[in-house]
């Protein structure tokens, strides 16, 4: 499957992914969700690495480079993201970490050599520009379900959700030399989730306040945890990866950050209200743009 067809279903998974996170993590906290969710997905990913063998393509000289973007993108990134949600609300949260797709044109340009332009770059602006304008733009003001819900740290907030962004694209341009190579995409997301649930687990047994959950773990949390592990991380996750191995970091970043638009018609058929006409013009500017971009 093309590079950008992979980026777009991981977006989807993410969307999807995304509509069970904001009451687990509210429940458990950043660092608990993030913690717990890692553990779910590093299980199935090592699971299935066995099963497919990809096992066999690790190498150790990987491994260093696969750690790093971990901590990075998972353990910084990850946390960062469920803990700005909790304080701008995943809507609020979800327009600044949009930003990684800009973050990973502009270091894929720096660092990798990697240039969009023509009708591209026209495509990758108008996805930007959609997908800001259905987050900013697609609230109704009677709207009060988790995606509204905000603790009123604004600066905290905004400081979180562009750190989350930042870390994503950073992580993305790091694996990209290595996913170049032979390494299966199953393996290599099944080192990062184990390396940035054993960052996690440290945090937690060296007793840090910030990794205790907020409220006890219950089996419906639980299960929201395991199907968003199973969406964004196993599926998701790897999926982008793979995109990596054939596709440019910028494109593949720029494609994935579609998932806010992608959670548009979710939020509708969630909570049977209809979509603001800012959610409507976004999403038709997203797929505008993601067409220019396929074509080209």
């Amino acid at each position: 499957m093309p590079f950008e067809y992979l980026a777009l279903l991981a977006a989807c998974c993410w969307a999807v992914g995304s509509l069970l996170s904001a009451k687990a993590a509210s429940h458990l906290g950043a660092f608990a969700f993030t913690r717990y969710r890692l553990a779910c997905a590093a299980t199935l990913l090592w699971a299935l690495a066995f099963a497919l063998g990809g096992v066999s393509t690790l190498h150790k000289a990987q491994l260093p480079l696969l750690a790093v973007s971990a901590l990075v993108g998972i353990l910084i990134g990850d946390t960062s993201l469920f803990a700005s949600m909790n304080r701008l609300g995943p809507r609020r949260a979800g327009v600044l970490f949009a930003t990684h797709a800009m973050f990973s044109v502009l270091l894929a340009y720096l660092f990798l050599g990697e240039s969009i332009w023509g009708w591209t770059l026209a495509g990758c602006s108008l996805l930007s520009s959609g997908v800001m304008t259905a987050i900013l733009f697609g609230r109704r003001n009677e709207e009060q379900h988790h995606w509204e819900a905000d603790s009123g740290q604004l600066r905290a907030g905004i400081v979180l959700g562009l750190v989350s962004a930042f870390c994503q694209a950073a992580s993305t341009l790091m694996i990209k030399p290595l996913m170049e190579t032979d390494i299966d995409a199953v393996a290599a997301s099944a080192v990062r989730m184990t390396v940035a649930l054993a960052a996690h687990l440290t945090l937690f047994w060296l007793g840090f306040k910030v990794a205790r959950c907020y409220l006890p773990m219950n089996f419906r949390v639980f299960m929201l945890v395991l199907i968003n592990a199973a969406l964004s991380m196993v599926i998701g996750m790897t999926l982008i990866l793979q995109a990596l191995k054939q596709g440019d970091a910028g494109l593949v970043g720029m494609l994935s950050s579609v998932s806010p638009v992608v959670v548009v018609p979710l939020l509708w058929l969630v909570y049977k209200r209809r979509p603001a006409a800012g959610a409507w013009l976004g999403a038709a500017m997203t797929v505008a743009g993601t067409i220019l971009i396929l074509w080209h």
